[in-house]
C-alpha cells in the first residue's frame, strides 16, 4: 500500500472529477494520502476533505511565497487547527526565492514562526524549499526544528544535503521528479538514502512524472515515482511501498 505524503486535492485542477480522481488513487494501491493547505482557502478544503475521507489527513501551513499577507490571526488558527484529529503535520512552510511575491527577510520570520508553532504543539513539519537551501538548512538548525523533525518535500538537493536534513531528524520525500531521465540529483538521493528515512508523493497537481509529464499529476502516479525508487535501488516495489508508508505513518503518528 501506498502513501502519497503530499497532494494537493484541494486545488482547484480537482474541482470537475475529484472522485473519479481519488477512485483512481485507490485501485493503484494508494491508501493514505496528505492534503497539504498553504493559505486560508486551501486549508479550509484540506480539512474538509481530511472530516471527509476516512484515508485522507491534512497538513496546515503558511506558504513562503504569500509569507507578507500572513497575519498573527493566522498564526492563532493555525494553532487551533493544530489540535484537530485530522492535522497530522505543519506546513508547507519554507522559503521561495524563486518567487518574489514575499521579501526575504518576511519569509525568514514566518518560516521561524511556524517551526516555533510546531515545537509548542509537537507536530512535525513539511518544508517548501525553492532556490533557498542554504538559509533552509540554517534556519532549522538556529531553530531545533529537529525536535519535530518532518519533511524535506520534493527534495531536489544534493546528497550532501540530505544526509544532513537526515541528521536533523528530517525525512526525504522524493516526487515526480525523480522520474524525469536528466533528474540526476534526486536519482543520487533515491540510490544514497537509507529506505527508513524515504517518502513519496506527487505534489498533485504539479511535477508529473514520466511518461505523464506536462500532464496534470495526480495521486495514483506516485506508484510511478515509487517504482523509479525501487529500480534505482534495486527493491521492489512492494517493499519500497511498504517501508515509506511505514515510516510516513510514523512520521505522522498515524496508527
Amino acid at each position: 500500500m501506498l502513501f502519497d505524503t503530499h497532494v494537493h486535492l484541494n486545488a482547484e485542477q480537482f474541482n470537475e472529477d475529484l472522485q473519479e480522481v481519488i477512485d483512481r488513487a485507490k485501485s493503484e494501491g494508494v491508501s493514505n494520502m496528505v492534503v497539504v493547505g498553504f493559505d486560508e482557502i486551501t486549508i479550509k478544503k484540506a480539512i474538509e476533505l481530511a472530516e471527509t475521507h476516512e484515508f485522507l489527513y491534512a497538513s496546515v501551513g503558511w506558504h513562503p511565497v504569500d509569507a507578507i499577507d500572513m497575519t498573527q490571526e493566522h498564526l492563532d488558527w493555525l494553532k487551533e487547527l493544530a489540535s484537530h484529529p485530522k492535522v497530522v503535520a505543519l506546513g508547507e512552510m519554507g522559503l521561495d526565492y524563486y518567487w518574489d511575491k514575499s521579501p526575504k527577510e518576511i519569509q525568514k520570520e514566518v518560516f521561524r514562526k511556524q517551526i516555533s508553532l510546531a515545537k509548542e504543539v509537537n507536530l512535525p513539519i513539511i518544508i517548501h524549499n525553492r532556490d533557498a537551501t542554504a538559509d533552509i538548512v540554517e534556519i532549522l538548525k538556529e531553530e531545533n526544528a529537529g525536535e519535530v523533525g518532518g519533511i524535506m518535500h520534493c527534495f531536489s538537493g544534493s546528497v550532501e544535503t540530505a544526509l544532513e536534513c537526515i541528521e536533523m531528524n528530517f525525512y526525504i520525500s522524493l516526487g515526480g521528479p525523480v522520474t524525469f531521465k536528466n533528474a540526476k540529483k534526486p536519482k543520487e538521493v533515491a540510490e544514497a538514502i537509507p529506505l527508513d528515512r524515504l517518502l513519496v508523493e506527487t505534489d498533485c497537481p504539479y511535477l508529473t512524472p514520466h511518461p505523464y509529464r506536462g500532464k496534470r499529476n495526480e495521486p495514483a502516479y506516485v506508484k510511478l515515482v515509487a517504482e523509479q525508487v525501487a529500480e534505482l535501488k534495486g527493491l521492489t516495489l512492494e517493499e519500497v511501498a511498504d517501508a515509506t508508508a511505514q515510516n510516513a505513518k510514523k512520521l505522522f503518528g498515524i496508527k
